[in-house]
This record gives C-alpha cells, sequence and structure tokens, in this order.
C-alpha cells in the first residue's frame, strides 16, 4: 500500500493539511504523519502537537536528532555556517537527513504550502514532474489565515507564538527571519536572541544574518548585536520550516 506522508511542524498550515489528508486518503492508505523535535522551538509547540494528535485520532511519529542535540545553535557552532541564499543548516541536518533516513521508495509527499505559495509548489512539479507530492492546501485555496481559523473552531488552541502574534511557530529566532521580526525576538526572549547573536558573533561577519536595506552600507551584512531600534513586526512573514519545503527549496535553489 502506497504511504501519504505529512509532515507536521507544529503550525496551522501543517496541521489542516494533515487533517484534510486524513480524511481523503486516511481509510484508504497508509498515511503516516511525522515531526522533528527540535530544541529551539517554544514549549508550547509541544502541548499543540499532542492536541493535534487527539484531533487527528491517530498519533504521529517523532524523530528526534542525537548528533547536535536537535539544537539549531550546536548545527551552527560546529558547522561554522548560518545561513546561505540556499537555506540554512539547520534544516537540513535536524529534519531533511532524518527524513532521508526514514522515508521509503515510493512515498507521497503532502507539502504544506498554502494559497499563497503557489509559486512553490509550481516550481517542485516542474522540476520533478516523476516526485507525486500532495498539496491539499493550495487545491482547496487555503491561506494562511484560513488555516489558523480552522484549527481554532477545531477548538485548539494555537501555539503560543502565534497568540503573541508571530506568523509561524518556527524556532524562536529563526534564521530566515529579518529586522523587524529580530526586534521582536529580542524584545520577547533575550535569552534566544543573545545566543543567537553570540554565535553569530563567534563565527564571524560571513555569519551575519541581516543585511542593511538602504544607505551607504546598503547590502552590507551587520550582527544581530547592532541590530538598531526601529520597528517592531512580529507578524513578518516567514517561509516555511519543514521537512518538505525544505526538500522542495533545495530543488530550485540549487
Amino acid at each position: 500500500m502506497t504511504r501519504i506522508v505529512c509532515q507536521f511542524s507544529c503550525g496551522a498550515a501543517s496541521a489542516v493539511a494533515t487533517k484534510l489528508t486524513l480524511a481523503e486518503f486516511g481509510a484508504s492508505h497508509d498515511v503516516q504523519i511525522i515531526n522533528a523535535f527540535l530544541k529551539n522551538e517554544h514549549p508550547d509547540n509541544r502541548r499543540f502537537a499532542t492536541d493535534c494528535e487527539t484531533w487527528f485520532g491517530r498519533p504521529m511519529t517523532m524523530l528526534r536528532d542525537v548528533k547536535y542535540g536537535a539544537d539549531v545553535i550546536e548545527v551552527f557552532r560546529r558547522k561554522q555556517f548560518i545561513k546561505s541564499r540556499r537555506g540554512a543548516p539547520c534544516s537540513m541536518e535536524l529534519k531533511r537527513k532524518l527524513l532521508d533516513a526514514w522515508k521509503q521508495p515510493g512515498d507521497v509527499m503532502v507539502f504544506g504550502y498554502t494559497a499563497e505559495e503557489s509559486d512553490r509548489l509550481d516550481d517542485f512539479r516542474e522540476r520533478n514532474p516523476d516526485r507525486p507530492v500532495i498539496a491539499p492546501l493550495i487545491d482547496k485555496g487555503l491561506t494562511k489565515e484560513d488555516c489558523k481559523a480552522m484549527v481554532q473552531r477545531a477548538g485548539l488552541k494555537l501555539p503560543f507564538m502565534y497568540e503573541q502574534g508571530y506568523e509561524n511557530a518556527n524556532c524562536i529566532g529563526c534564521v530566515k527571519g529579518g529586522e523587524g521580526y529580530f526586534r521582536g525576538i529580542r524584545e520577547d526572549y533575550p535569552a534566544e536572541f543573545k545566543e543567537l547573536a553570540d554565535i553569530e558573533a563567534e563565527i564571524g561577519p560571513g555569519a551575519y544574518i541581516l543585511r542593511y536595506r538602504s544607505g551607504p552600507l546598503k547590502d552590507q551584512r551587520f550582527p544581530l548585536h547592532d541590530l538598531p531600534a526601529g520597528p517592531l513586526i512580529r507578524n513578518e512573514a516567514l517561509p516555511s520550516c519543514s521537512f518538505f519545503c525544505e526538500m522542495a527549496e533545495q530543488e530550485y535553489t540549487a
């Protein structure tokens, strides 16, 4: 029997994508739900995962890295690298490699892309016409806001970082964020902000996450420790952070 694999990333979109997949294929296929534990996520993500297992009516398989202790900071320290245009090593080491070791030939992957991200799905399918994927949120025209509302209408409490105004339940201080996002992290999670800023400084200028967007230093990188005051944008849109989004991005940024 074909396995259909849903990656639950402790966010509203992946929760709804999983629920829709179970509704359509749960009785006729072997639907697997997997999740990668990350030390750097908000602890309330674990509560949300447990609530979603009840909603799904079945357990999920928890994958957990041991090489780096499931810790993105340890990945950065040992790799001496934080991110580039091709992505961040945390996703590869703590998610993608776990998936590669776990998956089986013939698995059909469920992508949690929302309607706003249909171009990412088109890019993946164009480059991988022989790799079967399902994108239930795009098929049904569901946006990120739709998914949050659907989770709440199901009686589930969204992860705490959503309640704070963040658009994702990614790691605290996701390296895909911009200035406004990191100002929010600096205010709400000073210890996590300092830990990331410290490892960035330890590695050196090539690891700086942020760039000046204007002025004489435009496009030059600067350290988080020098993040200036300015607008705080907790709801800054961040790319999805899952096994399969990482897999798709690797295809079109190679």
